[in-house]
Protein backbone atom coordinates (compact mmCIF):
# COMPACT_ATOMS: atom_id res chain seq x y z
CA UNK A 1 0.00 0.00 0.00
CA UNK A 2 2.61 2.20 0.57
CA UNK A 3 4.37 1.44 -2.21
CA UNK A 4 1.08 2.51 -4.34
CA UNK A 5 0.69 5.82 -2.36
CA UNK A 6 4.39 6.53 -3.48
CA UNK A 7 4.29 5.49 -6.83
CA UNK A 8 0.86 7.47 -7.46
CA UNK A 9 2.96 10.61 -5.10
CA UNK A 10 5.26 10.30 -8.41
CA UNK A 11 3.36 9.98 -10.69
CA UNK A 12 1.78 13.17 -9.43
CA UNK A 13 5.05 15.20 -8.86
CA UNK A 14 6.05 14.32 -12.88
CA UNK A 15 2.44 15.41 -14.08
CA UNK A 16 2.64 18.81 -12.10
CA UNK A 17 6.05 18.91 -13.71
CA UNK A 18 5.16 18.49 -16.91
CA UNK A 19 2.48 20.97 -16.64
CA UNK A 20 4.63 23.42 -15.18
CA UNK A 21 6.28 23.52 -19.28
CA UNK A 22 6.47 27.62 -19.47
CA UNK A 23 9.64 28.63 -20.81
CA UNK A 24 11.24 31.54 -18.52
CA UNK A 25 10.74 34.50 -19.69
CA UNK A 26 12.48 37.05 -21.85
CA UNK A 27 14.12 39.90 -20.46
CA UNK A 28 14.63 43.25 -21.70
CA UNK A 29 16.52 45.88 -20.46
CA UNK A 30 18.24 49.49 -21.13
CA UNK A 31 19.97 52.08 -20.03
CA UNK A 32 18.82 54.94 -18.15
CA UNK A 33 17.93 57.58 -20.93
CA UNK A 34 14.53 58.20 -22.48
CA UNK A 35 15.48 56.51 -26.37
CA UNK A 36 17.28 53.08 -24.36
CA UNK A 37 14.09 53.12 -22.49
CA UNK A 38 12.07 53.41 -25.59
CA UNK A 39 13.72 51.01 -27.55
CA UNK A 40 13.38 48.58 -25.14
CA UNK A 41 9.65 48.71 -24.78
CA UNK A 42 9.63 48.78 -28.32
CA UNK A 43 11.22 45.21 -28.50
CA UNK A 44 9.13 43.93 -25.18
CA UNK A 45 6.22 44.62 -27.19
CA UNK A 46 6.82 43.40 -30.27
CA UNK A 47 8.74 40.17 -28.88
CA UNK A 48 5.56 39.69 -26.77
CA UNK A 49 3.45 39.92 -30.09
CA UNK A 50 5.35 37.77 -32.15
CA UNK A 51 6.75 35.34 -30.00
CA UNK A 52 3.75 34.93 -28.03
CA UNK A 53 5.93 34.75 -24.79
CA UNK A 54 6.11 36.38 -21.24
CA UNK A 55 8.97 39.41 -21.74
CA UNK A 56 10.08 41.01 -18.45
CA UNK A 57 11.07 44.61 -18.40
CA UNK A 58 13.91 45.82 -16.64
CA UNK A 59 14.38 49.19 -18.01
CA UNK A 60 16.24 52.14 -17.08
CA UNK A 61 18.90 50.14 -15.35
CA UNK A 62 21.83 52.90 -15.42
CA UNK A 63 24.61 53.35 -17.57
CA UNK A 64 26.39 51.45 -19.76
CA UNK A 65 28.98 49.48 -17.80
CA UNK A 66 25.69 48.41 -15.02
CA UNK A 67 23.46 47.48 -18.45
CA UNK A 68 27.02 45.60 -20.07
CA UNK A 69 27.62 43.37 -16.19
CA UNK A 70 23.91 43.03 -16.28
CA UNK A 71 24.19 40.69 -20.28
CA UNK A 72 26.97 39.19 -19.18
CA UNK A 73 25.71 38.29 -15.90
CA UNK A 74 22.16 36.85 -17.48
CA UNK A 75 20.41 39.59 -15.46
CA UNK A 76 18.68 40.44 -18.85
CA UNK A 77 18.53 38.56 -22.18
CA UNK A 78 18.92 42.10 -24.50
CA UNK A 79 18.70 45.40 -24.67
CA UNK A 80 19.92 48.42 -27.01
CA UNK A 81 23.52 49.08 -27.52
CA UNK A 82 25.36 51.64 -29.88
CA UNK A 83 28.60 50.76 -31.93
CA UNK A 84 30.67 53.80 -30.88
CA UNK A 85 30.15 53.20 -27.19
CA UNK A 86 30.67 49.40 -27.32
CA UNK A 87 34.12 50.05 -28.93
CA UNK A 88 35.16 52.52 -26.76
CA UNK A 89 33.37 51.99 -23.76
CA UNK A 90 33.56 48.46 -23.28
CA UNK A 91 36.35 47.06 -25.86
CA UNK A 92 38.52 49.98 -25.12
CA UNK A 93 39.39 50.49 -29.13
CA UNK A 94 40.56 53.55 -30.48
CA UNK A 95 38.06 55.88 -31.87
CA UNK A 96 37.26 55.19 -35.79
CA UNK A 97 35.24 56.37 -38.57
CA UNK A 98 35.08 53.69 -40.28
CA UNK A 99 31.95 52.18 -39.39
CA UNK A 100 32.52 48.72 -41.41
CA UNK A 101 35.39 47.79 -39.45
CA UNK A 102 34.08 49.33 -36.42
CA UNK A 103 30.85 46.76 -36.65
CA UNK A 104 32.85 44.00 -37.68
CA UNK A 105 35.30 44.43 -34.70
CA UNK A 106 32.37 44.86 -32.39
CA UNK A 107 30.45 41.63 -33.45
CA UNK A 108 33.81 39.44 -33.07
CA UNK A 109 34.81 40.76 -30.01
CA UNK A 110 30.93 40.60 -28.24
CA UNK A 111 30.91 36.51 -29.46
CA UNK A 112 34.27 35.62 -28.55
CA UNK A 113 35.07 37.78 -25.09
CA UNK A 114 31.05 37.85 -23.98
CA UNK A 115 29.20 35.08 -25.98
CA UNK A 116 26.83 37.88 -27.43
CA UNK A 117 24.95 38.40 -30.41
CA UNK A 118 25.39 42.07 -32.30
CA UNK A 119 22.27 42.45 -34.28
CA UNK A 120 22.35 44.49 -37.38
CA UNK A 121 21.93 48.60 -36.87
CA UNK A 122 18.35 49.63 -36.39
CA UNK A 123 19.09 52.13 -38.95
CA UNK A 124 19.81 55.05 -37.24
CA UNK A 125 23.18 57.04 -35.43
CA UNK A 126 22.68 58.90 -32.10
CA UNK A 127 25.78 60.58 -32.21
CA UNK A 128 26.69 63.22 -29.66
CA UNK A 129 25.80 66.88 -31.00
CA UNK A 130 26.96 70.21 -29.11
CA UNK A 131 24.06 72.46 -28.79
CA UNK A 132 24.11 76.06 -28.23
CA UNK A 133 20.93 78.32 -28.24
CA UNK A 134 20.36 79.61 -31.27
CA UNK A 135 20.08 83.27 -30.33
CA UNK A 136 23.73 82.70 -29.89
CA UNK A 137 24.76 80.95 -32.73
CA UNK A 138 22.81 83.94 -35.06
CA UNK A 139 24.72 86.69 -32.73
CA UNK A 140 27.48 84.94 -32.59
CA UNK A 141 27.80 83.79 -36.73
CA UNK A 142 28.92 80.47 -34.71
CA UNK A 143 27.70 77.07 -36.81
CA UNK A 144 30.11 75.02 -36.42
CA UNK A 145 32.98 73.56 -33.84
CA UNK A 146 35.47 75.75 -35.72
CA UNK A 147 33.49 78.46 -35.63
CA UNK A 148 32.75 78.16 -31.38
CA UNK A 149 37.07 77.65 -31.25
CA UNK A 150 36.78 81.54 -32.11
CA UNK A 151 33.66 83.10 -29.51
CA UNK A 152 35.93 85.54 -27.32
CA UNK A 153 33.88 85.79 -24.60
CA UNK A 154 34.29 81.84 -23.90
CA UNK A 155 31.69 79.01 -23.36
CA UNK A 156 30.21 77.51 -20.06
CA UNK A 157 30.21 73.62 -20.95
CA UNK A 158 27.11 71.33 -19.18
CA UNK A 159 27.77 67.83 -19.99
CA UNK A 160 26.48 64.33 -18.50
CA UNK A 161 28.05 62.20 -16.46
CA UNK A 162 29.55 59.27 -19.37
CA UNK A 163 30.20 62.05 -21.81
CA UNK A 164 32.54 63.47 -19.16
CA UNK A 165 34.35 60.33 -18.67
CA UNK A 166 34.38 58.35 -22.00
CA UNK A 167 37.07 58.79 -24.20
CA UNK A 168 35.14 59.24 -27.24
CA UNK A 169 33.27 62.02 -25.23
CA UNK A 170 35.00 65.52 -23.52
CA UNK A 171 38.57 64.04 -24.46
CA UNK A 172 38.12 63.58 -27.79
CA UNK A 173 36.19 66.76 -27.75
CA UNK A 174 39.48 68.74 -26.99
CA UNK A 175 41.55 67.31 -28.29
CA UNK A 176 40.21 68.25 -32.00
CA UNK A 177 38.76 71.54 -30.88
CA UNK A 178 40.80 74.57 -29.01
CA UNK A 179 37.26 75.72 -27.50
CA UNK A 180 38.01 78.37 -24.62
CA UNK A 181 35.72 77.12 -21.58
CA UNK A 182 35.10 79.54 -19.04
CA UNK A 183 35.89 77.03 -15.93
CA UNK A 184 35.25 73.42 -16.03
CA UNK A 185 32.46 71.47 -17.39
CA UNK A 186 29.57 71.75 -15.40
CA UNK A 187 28.25 67.92 -15.15
CA UNK A 188 24.55 67.00 -14.53
CA UNK A 189 22.02 64.20 -15.29
CA UNK A 190 20.95 64.23 -18.95
CA UNK A 191 17.63 65.26 -18.47
CA UNK A 192 18.97 68.67 -17.05
CA UNK A 193 20.73 69.95 -20.02
CA UNK A 194 18.71 71.43 -22.22
CA UNK A 195 16.95 73.23 -18.75
CA UNK A 196 20.41 74.50 -17.79
CA UNK A 197 20.58 75.75 -21.82
CA UNK A 198 17.64 77.47 -21.88
CA UNK A 199 17.71 79.31 -18.35
CA UNK A 200 21.37 80.35 -18.90
CA UNK A 201 23.08 78.31 -16.65
CA UNK A 202 25.44 76.94 -19.17
CA UNK A 203 25.80 78.54 -23.05
CA UNK A 204 27.14 74.67 -24.70
CA UNK A 205 26.00 71.16 -23.92
CA UNK A 206 26.94 67.68 -24.61
CA UNK A 207 23.40 66.37 -26.10
CA UNK A 208 22.69 63.66 -28.57
CA UNK A 209 21.85 64.08 -32.21
CA UNK A 210 18.87 62.31 -31.78
CA UNK A 211 17.42 63.95 -29.08
CA UNK A 212 13.37 65.02 -29.12
CA UNK A 213 13.75 68.09 -28.05
CA UNK A 214 15.49 69.06 -31.00
CA UNK A 215 12.23 69.71 -32.42
CA UNK A 216 11.07 72.26 -30.34
CA UNK A 217 13.30 74.35 -28.75
CA UNK A 218 15.54 77.10 -30.01
CA UNK A 219 18.79 75.35 -30.45
CA UNK A 220 21.66 74.78 -32.96
CA UNK A 221 23.41 71.85 -33.49
CA UNK A 222 26.86 72.52 -34.11
CA UNK A 223 28.55 70.81 -36.71
CA UNK A 224 31.15 68.76 -36.31
CA UNK A 225 33.89 69.40 -39.11
CA UNK A 226 36.81 67.55 -37.80
CA UNK A 227 34.88 64.60 -37.21
CA UNK A 228 36.02 64.02 -33.19
CA UNK A 229 32.64 61.83 -32.42
CA UNK A 230 32.58 58.54 -34.03
CA UNK A 231 29.14 56.85 -35.27
CA UNK A 232 26.60 55.53 -32.87
CA UNK A 233 24.55 53.28 -34.75
CA UNK A 234 22.44 51.47 -32.51
CA UNK A 235 21.55 47.63 -32.65
CA UNK A 236 20.06 45.24 -30.29
CA UNK A 237 22.62 42.49 -28.42
CA UNK A 238 21.33 39.67 -27.01
CA UNK A 239 22.81 36.43 -25.26
CA UNK A 240 23.95 33.79 -27.46
CA UNK A 241 22.72 31.17 -24.76
CA UNK A 242 18.95 32.55 -24.35
CA UNK A 243 19.06 32.55 -28.54
CA UNK A 244 20.28 28.98 -28.56
CA UNK A 245 17.16 28.08 -26.33
CA UNK A 246 14.62 30.52 -27.83
CA UNK A 247 16.08 30.09 -31.98
CA UNK A 248 12.56 32.34 -32.91
CA UNK A 249 14.37 35.28 -30.82
CA UNK A 250 16.53 36.03 -33.24
CA UNK A 251 14.43 36.30 -36.28
CA UNK A 252 11.94 38.82 -34.14
CA UNK A 253 15.14 41.20 -33.35
CA UNK A 254 16.21 41.06 -36.97
CA UNK A 255 12.83 42.65 -37.68
CA UNK A 256 13.57 45.66 -35.79
CA UNK A 257 16.54 46.27 -38.14
CA UNK A 258 16.62 49.03 -40.17
CA UNK A 259 13.34 50.55 -39.19
CA UNK A 260 14.49 53.69 -37.85
CA UNK A 261 15.79 56.89 -39.64
CA UNK A 262 17.57 59.61 -37.65
CA UNK A 263 14.74 61.46 -38.24
CA UNK A 264 12.21 58.44 -36.82
CA UNK A 265 13.81 58.20 -33.65
CA UNK A 266 14.11 62.26 -33.10
CA UNK A 267 10.25 61.96 -33.90
CA UNK A 268 9.41 58.80 -31.68
CA UNK A 269 11.25 60.69 -28.36
CA UNK A 270 9.62 63.93 -28.92
CA UNK A 271 6.67 62.12 -28.90
CA UNK A 272 7.30 60.84 -25.16
CA UNK A 273 8.26 64.24 -24.34
CA UNK A 274 4.60 65.57 -25.38
CA UNK A 275 2.91 62.70 -24.41
CA UNK A 276 4.22 63.34 -20.56
CA UNK A 277 6.33 60.21 -20.66
CA UNK A 278 3.87 57.63 -22.10
CA UNK A 279 6.06 55.32 -23.51
CA UNK A 280 4.57 52.49 -23.74
CA UNK A 281 1.75 54.64 -26.34
CA UNK A 282 4.31 55.54 -28.36
CA UNK A 283 5.66 52.36 -28.84
CA UNK A 284 2.60 50.90 -30.11
CA UNK A 285 1.58 53.20 -32.13
CA UNK A 286 4.80 52.80 -33.90
CA UNK A 287 5.02 49.21 -34.45
CA UNK A 288 1.28 49.29 -35.93
CA UNK A 289 2.36 51.78 -38.42
CA UNK A 290 5.41 50.28 -39.71
CA UNK A 291 3.46 47.43 -40.04
CA UNK A 292 5.21 44.95 -37.40
CA UNK A 293 2.11 43.80 -35.91
CA UNK A 294 0.36 42.97 -38.71
CA UNK A 295 3.18 39.88 -39.02
CA UNK A 296 1.68 37.06 -38.01
CA UNK A 297 2.89 35.36 -34.33
CA UNK A 298 5.72 32.69 -35.06
CA UNK A 299 4.66 29.24 -35.11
Amino acid sequence: MDGTRTLTALILAISILGCSDEAPPITVGSKNFLEQILLGEIAAQYLEHRLGRRVERKLNLGGTLLVHKAIVNGDIDLYPEYSGTAATVILNLATSNNTDDVLTQVRREYETRFHLRWFNPLGFNNSFAMVIRKADANRLGVRSLQDAERHPSGWVLGVGYEFQQRPDGLPSLLRAYALPLLGTPKVMDLGLLYRALEQGDVSMVAANSTDGLLLSLDVTVLADNRNCFPRYDAAFVARSQTIAREPRLAAALQDLSGRFSDDTMRRLNHQVLALHGRIEEVADEFLRTSDLLKEPPSP
